[in-house]
């Protein structure tokens, strides 16, 4: 006898927007199982706003509620129990925040809740590793958005350190990354992977996603250091049209993939890492998780 439970999660991030619905199934005697029901992803750039001028513009705003509006629908037509709205760090920082989470209430009727970096490292790191995380193994997990970066290091299946850095790929799409925050996280990487040998990446986020379905490896193999710099380096050479008309990407991918590239290589470099496994895990699953579990 099995039970299934309907749970979704709305992550509002800096680039883009997701509603995950998810089954959860429950079976006595077994292990609770979690899997991806349907996904909805929209390109609302926030970041652009917050970032550069310090509020969520009229125009967002109102395609907010209309996102929202339709998340709320398709939660209806899935039949959704429960679900949480997190919002990370473009809403962190805009100064109209409050504003806006009460006009997303009282027009689509949907909570969101804003969290911090560190919170949302957790909530990140919480997601379902373990059939990754080899007791043997040393594991760096990188997850990339477009405000912030979350790093989190496990060795023995535990964490050992946790923190989230102010770099994105919005935030470096308009130049508002300055070396010193690269060496802060160069000297972090460097820091707690010292004492251990052959640290393996975990990569989660949109770009790394669409980097690993473009290598056209199965699921469980990693990408080398080898194969993610010579993406990087031929993405670069190209502009964004070519990147849009000839691999086809779409045009919020196309021009944020080579700057989150450029992220995980360096979370290689930094540790010594010579591949990079590409879960499909993000912030949205992690929600899923947390809320299951009684975390959130």
């Amino acid at each position: 006898m099995i039970t299934i439970k309907k749970y979704a999660a709305i992550d509002i991030g800096s680039n883009a927007m997701r509603l995950l619905v998810a089954n959860i199934i429950e079976e006595k005697g077994k292990e609770t199982h979690f899997s991806k029901s349907a996904l909805v992803r929209l390109p609302i750039r926030l970041g652009q706003d917050a970032f550069t001028v310090g509020e969520i513009s009229e125009e967002n705003i109102d395609r907010m509620v209309d996102a929202m509006k339709a998340y709320k629908l398709l939660m209806k037509v899935h039949k959704v129990e429960r679900y949480v709205a997190l919002a990370t760090s473009a809403m962190r920082e805009a100064d109209n925040r409050e504003e806006v989470i009460q006009i997303i209430k009282e027009k689509a009727d949907i909570n969101i809740e804003i969290i911090d970096g560190k919170t949302e490292a957790a909530i990140i790191a919480s997601t379902d590793l373990h059939y990754l995380l080899k007791t043997e193994e040393t594991y760096l997990y990188v997850d990339v958005g477009g405000g912030s970066t979350e790093f989190s290091l496990f060795s023995d299946s535990k964490m050992i350190a946790s923190k989230s850095f102010k770099i994105g790929t919005v935030r470096l799409l308009n130049d508002m990354v300055n070396d010193v925050v690269w060496l802060e996280i160069e000297k972090w990487i460097k820091t707690y992977t010292r004492e251990f040998d052959n640290v393996i990446l975990i990569g989660s986020g949109g770009n790394i996603n669409k980097l690993f379905k473009m290598s056209g490896k199965q699921q469980d193999k990693p990408l080398s250091y080898m194969y993610v710099t010579k993406r990087y380096n031929f993405l670069n050479s190209m502009t964004y049209e070519q990147r849009v008309s000839e691999l086809g990407l779409n045009p919020d991918r196309a021009d944020v993939i080579v700057l989150a590239t450029k992220i995980y290589l360096n979370a290689m470099k930094w540790s010594g890492a010579k591949k990079i496994f590409v879960p499909k895990i993000g912030l949205s699953d992690g929600i899923i998780k947390a809320m299951y579990y009684g975390k959130i």
